[in-house]
């Protein structure tokens, strides 16, 4: 698991930026990295950005600490989710260092960035939102490394596949929940919600109303032996016996302009559990809402086949879309770099050209260093990268950089579509093959047999 916190540095950015590149603690500084600016004259880089931002806030630089397990993860390893992290908080837009120390028990990452962005100047707003949407990316490169993930509830760090696992089997409180949302919507009095949850293998108590009534209304799975109460702290303010008739009156209200049952996105009910053994008229109500499934599922699906080539064509569209955001997002990170750096040669090429010129060098470097650094670093980069310092515009790469902001949102917006199509088609399919008793065969394995059969 990861633990992350972040903090604002108001002074002394420099310190900062030296106390985590100490070679005793980055193994001589192998495990430092940064972007758009480098680490030995970040703070006159951060500096630069600070002094175009318009914003009066006194936070000069953040510093986020990405906190692993003892033994969980290699320094290397480490070291490219730092960097991971970085790029996906940052998007590209601040200048950052990062460097993973190795000196203490637990392998921790430390990842200083400026307060405001190198594209609008901007200064970069830590609140809850923002702190919640780092523990949630770092969460995520957690689970696509393997990593454990910190659990919600306060319990010790697992790994994510087994946290997963886990997450996937519901408690009996959750299935409650689930089954009287579908009785509320499934009834047209409070009588009939009843009898529906009894259908469903539930015992019921304190159900009525009146002077003499018990507070809360109970129920009981029959393979539970305590009831559970419909108050709100046991199963929310919305499973009270008071609440479920509200509801149940309002529904009846709106009637008229309910929509059609969708049971396109539905899951076959599983009639083997116990409890449809043992109520043949929650297995007959089970097999009609199998029937509208498999019905609806065939009547938007067409064919089987048909099915299995819409899925195919979203997979590859999304695939497609996804690919080239990735591409995009390289793209965008490497303009935004080349845009601060490009800045930077403008405006302090006059200080260069001065300080060649001075009739006493030393003095003048000594009073416009910060200047003559910057441009130096700015020079070189630009060069690398095999930008053209003749005739630099700026102007141009920003308005690159739009259009290249403008198609990521779109694709992204692509890719995020055709994922949800696929899951509605493929939850379509799984239906199908169950109610048809087919099973779905791996492409790959059938073909290997294919292939072992013709080569006898």
């Amino acid at each position: 698991m990861a633990y992350t916190k972040i903090h604002a540095i108001k002074a002394t950015v420099d310190k900062a930026i030296e106390y985590i590149c100490n070679p005793d603690k980055t193994d001589e500084q192998i495990y430092v990295s940064s972007y758009a600016c480098a680490p030995e004259t970040a703070a006159i880089d951060f500096k630069y950005t600070l002094d175009h931002c318009r914003e009066n806030s006194p936070n000069k630089a953040y510093h986020l600490i990405q906190a692993f397990a003892p033994g969980e993860v290699g320094y290397e390893e480490a070291h490219l989710i730092g960097k991971e992290l970085a790029d996906k908080v940052l998007e590209g837009k601040y200048s950052y260092v990062v460097t993973t120390h190795i000196d203490k028990g637990h392998i921790h990452n430390h990842i200083i960035f400026c307060a405001a962005d190198n594209i609008e100047y901007n200064k970069y707003h830590d609140c809850t939102q923002t702190y919640h949407r780092i523990r949630h990316l770092s969460d995520e490169l957690c689970k696509e490394h393997n990593l454990s993930v910190i659990i919600p509830c306060g319990e010790r760090g697992k790994k994510y596949k087994e946290w997963q696992s886990e997450q996937n089997g519901s408690t009996w409180k959750t299935q409650l929940r689930r089954d009287m949302n579908f009785c509320i919507k499934s009834a047209s009095t409070y009588e009939e919600f009843l009898l529906l949850m009894r259908a469903k293998g539930y015992e019921i108590k304190g159900e009525t109303f009146g002077k003499d009534a018990t507070k809360y209304i109970s129920f009981r799975p029959l393979d539970k032996e305590r009831f559970v109460r419909g108050s709100a702290r046991s199963l929310g303010k919305e499973y009270t016996k008071e609440r479920i008739r509200e509801r149940i009156e309002k529904k009846r209200e709106r009637k008229a302009v309910i929509p059609k049952k969708d049971y396109s996105t539905r899951r076959l009910i599983d009639t083997s559990d116990e409890k449809f053994q043992n109520s043949p008229g929650l297995q007959q109500w089970a097999t009609i809402e199998n029937l509208k499934i498999a019905a609806q599922s065939y009547n938007e699906a067409g064919s089987l086949s048909d099915l299995e080539h819409k899925i195919t064509v979203k997979t590859e569209a999304g695939q497609s879309a996804r690919q080239r955001v990735v591409e995009l997002e390289h793209r965008i990170k490497d303009l935004a770099e080349i845009i601060k750096y490009a800045e930077q040669y403008k405006d302090n090429r006059s200080y260069h050209i001065a300080y060649k010129k001075a009739k006493n060098p030393d003095a003048y470097f000594r009073k416009y260093e910060s200047q003559i650094i910057l441009y130096g670093g700015a020079r070189r980069v630009l060069k690398q990268a095999g930008i053209k310092l003749k005739g630099l515009n700026e102007d141009k790469l920003r308005a690159e950089y739009q259009t290249l902001e403008t198609q990521k949102k779109e694709l992204t917006a692509t890719y995020k579509s055709c994922e949800k199509e696929v899951w509605h088609l493929k939850r379509k399919q799984e239906n199908l093959n169950r109610y048809l008793g087919r099973t779905q065969t791996d492409p790959v394995q059938e073909q290997q047999t294919k292939n072992k059969n013709h080569s006898l």
